[in-house]
């Protein structure tokens, strides 16, 4: 290939793809000043491009990308990095017959920005506007969606057998990174790959390596040599050869081969799951990468994996010399790099959680906490400073996390598994298998619990509630405030019989008194916030706040409602319950879950202590049986039905009082 690279590399031609796509609005006069990206409507677009043009186009991106983050927030860093990938991906393959998968697909900026989705990028992670990662019913060019780690080659193999099976002539691409290649599933799918011989590629993106070292121009000319059908046609050749010497020559010429590769490339690993390991290669010089994703589309043999290694947030000085590399960031200034964060009004429930249990681990050494790959997002790199010795992060890998934890209970000491609502669903069976059966002191600390705002249904925190409060001996509390999730921190340290769960949100609190330090709760034993007559409602979570503002609406009706703050979703308070629906015509729950959660628990109990032939109305409000797109977790709420005013209403139609009319003062 050579110097060749510098020119449009010669392929067949590409089809436009068939169907309506969204409509493409034109971008206001702020965008900066380009040349080549405004042409541009679809990958279609980039033949007949050479490297310079291209290289031209991907500094025009940065400059879009920049211009559009910094109006909308979002993920960065990761999208910065990729821009050279994308464009290369895009301008080699044909897409989108040929399926390119994004693993996570919070990198999918660039590729939404080539993908006929230009004009809309100034909507991204907004209500009614395009989702932050790659979504099937958002563009004929993301054939799979995605938002949890590591999904990527699995649906890739998927699709390669699928094309294989209907005689499609198409190329699998699945791009994952370096961070989602922690979780097992990925392995498992390369296993899986390898002995079926599947034409896929995989481009592993490594932005977490030095990149001088590895991929210097002795290594990418190694790179496009050994990717080459020249040498995979000798390699064969030798193959075959070496099958016709006695065993034991056989495998020493194996080895030597291997070893020659190995030697320079280090993608033994790889090569013992069956695929063929072409890298490290310079993820943001297209002169090299080019001519290496031309090689591996045309390969026969399969699959491939190419290691790419690229920088987060590079062309931005803020993101590249930042620690996180400008992961995940708010609007801010692209001058300056300053995030525009809103001051807050009460500490977030993540940072009370963190300081809560640095308090208890001063006073017993036996505590440790664990996260998979989210130290900051769980509040747990304060525990870390604190204590380095006794904070585990086990990248990735939810489901050995569980294990981790339950081996570390049953080894004495006193595990905190710190991970996100959306995130744990990933390590249910071994809750269920290596915990709750075995009765494990393993303390579940669930953020993001509920609906969360921007990154819409993929990241709600939907199901815990159900899926936990369904274990035998499970404890599953909710902290309505900030002040009760750190007496729930309390709780969890002492409780020693059993696992134990305790769910809060993303955001800040409301606003309470904190104590110095939480007092542990009576297990299974609920609270009294104000007396009321004809409607109790029974709040579990952070909804009581909106209850609060819906009685106080109410009282200017006329109608006092009694309210109690359950606390426990399991072992329920039957007392309080009971008590409950004695004193009142009618009862309501609120939780911030889908149905089969507290809810159903409490009309299970009804139902066995025979209240409802006594005439009872019961409501519970849950979240709905929809996927709730990305918004505001206000406007989120608002489509659930469960803020303030729909409390309300739900409180007068269970009274059969109408909405309508005068109140009293």
């Amino acid at each position: 290939l050579g110097s060749g690279a510098a020119q449009p590399l010669a392929w067949g031609a590409r089809l436009r793809p068939s169907g309506a796509l969204r409509t493409m609005t034109t971008t206001d006069d702020t965008t900066p000043a380009l040349e080549l990206l405004p042409g541009l409507t679809s990958p279609a677009d980039l033949d007949g491009m050479g490297t310079e043009e291209l290289t031209r186009l991907c500094g025009e991106m940065r400059a879009f990308l920049l211009d559009s983050v910094q109006r909308t927030g979002g993920h960065l860093g990761s999208n910065l990095g990729v821009v050279e990938l994308t464009v290369g991906i895009h301008y080699v393959f044909n897409t989108p017959d040929d399926k390119l998968i994004w693993d996570v697909g919070h990198q999918c900026y660039p590729h939404k920005i080539l993908t006929e989705r230009r004009g809309r990028i100034r909507t991204l992670r907004q209500g009614g506007g395009l989702s932050g990662f790659t979504k099937r019913s958002e563009s004929v060019y993301d054939p799979f969606g995605a938002a949890h780690s590591s999904t990527s080659i699995s649906a890739g193999l998927g699709f390669d057998v699928a094309h294989r099976l209907q005689d499609q002539p198409h190329r699998v691409i699945s791009v994952i990174g370096d961070g989602s290649m922690s979780a097992g599933m990925a392995y498992e799918a390369m296993n899986n790959a390898g002995p079926m011989n599947s034409r896929m590629v995989v481009i592993l993106n490594d932005n977490d390596m030095s990149i001088a070292p590895p991929v210097g121009g002795m290594s990418a000319y190694l790179s496009r040599l050994i990717s080459g059908k020249p040498y995979l046609s000798l390699r064969q050749v030798g193959k075959q050869l070496a099958k016709r010497f006695p065993k034991q020559i056989e495998k020493m010429a194996e080895r030597a081969e291997e070893f020659a590769r190995s030697f320079f490339t280090g993608g033994t690993l790889f090569e013992e799951l069956g695929f063929y390991y072409v890298g490290p290669v310079d993820g943001h010089n297209l002169d090299h990468l080019l001519p290496i994703l031309q090689n591996v589309r045309d390969a026969e043999h399969g699959p491939v994996l190419v290691h790419v290694v690229t920088e987060k947030g590079k062309g931005y000085a803020p993101a590249e010399q930042a620690a996180d590399k400008y992961h995940g960031v708010a609007r801010f200034d692209v001058v300056t790099g300053a995030q525009h964060k809103a001051t807050p009004n009460a500490p977030a429930y993540t940072k009370v959680f963190a300081n809560a249990l640095v308090k208890e681990a001063e006073e017993d050494d036996r505590i440790v906490a664990i996260t998979a790959a989210m130290p900051g997002g769980t509040g747990l790199d304060v525990f870390g400073k604190a204590f380095p010795d006794r904070t585990f992060d086990v990248g990735i890998a939810e489901q050995h996390g569980v294990t981790f934890a339950a081996g570390l209970a049953a080894g004495g000491m006193k595990p905190f598994t710190a991970i996100y609502s959306t995130f744990l669903q990933r390590g249910y069976d071994q809750v269920v298998h290596d915990v709750a059966i075995q009765r494990l002191p393993v303390r579940f600390a669930i953020d993001r619990a509920g609906l969360v705002g921007a990154d819409g249904a993929t990241h709600a925190g939907s199901y815990d509630i159900a899926y936990m409060a369904n274990l035998p001996g499970m404890v599953v509390m909710a902290a309505a405030d900030e002040a009760e999730l750190k007496h729930m921190v309390a709780t969890a340290h002492a409780h020693e019989d059993g696992p134990i769960a305790f769910r809060y949100p993303r955001g800040e609190g409301v606003g309470v008194e904190l104590p110095e330090k939480g007092e542990p709760l009576e297990i299974g034993k609920g609270r009294m916030i104000q007396e009321g007559a004809r409607v109790a409602i029974l709040s579990f979570g952070t909804r009581l706040a909106e209850v609060m503002k819906a009685a106080e609406a109410l009282e200017a009706r006329g109608i006092r409602p009694t309210i109690a703050d359950a606390r426990f979703a399991k072992p329920l308070d039957r007392g309080l319950i009971l008590d409950l629906v004695a004193r009142h015509e009618a009862l309501i729950t609120i939780e911030e879950g889908a149905v089969g959660g507290f809810g159903s628990h409490v009309a299970q109990l009804l139902a066995e202590e025979g209240v409802f032939d006594r005439g009872l109305k019961y409501r519970s409000m849950v979240l709905p049986d929809i996927f709730i797109d990305q918004a505001s977790p206000e406007d989120m709420y608002a489509v659930a039905g469960m803020n303030a005013p729909d409390i309300e209403a739900k409180v007068l139609e269970v009274l059969g009082v109408a909405q309508v009319g005068q109140r009293k003062a």
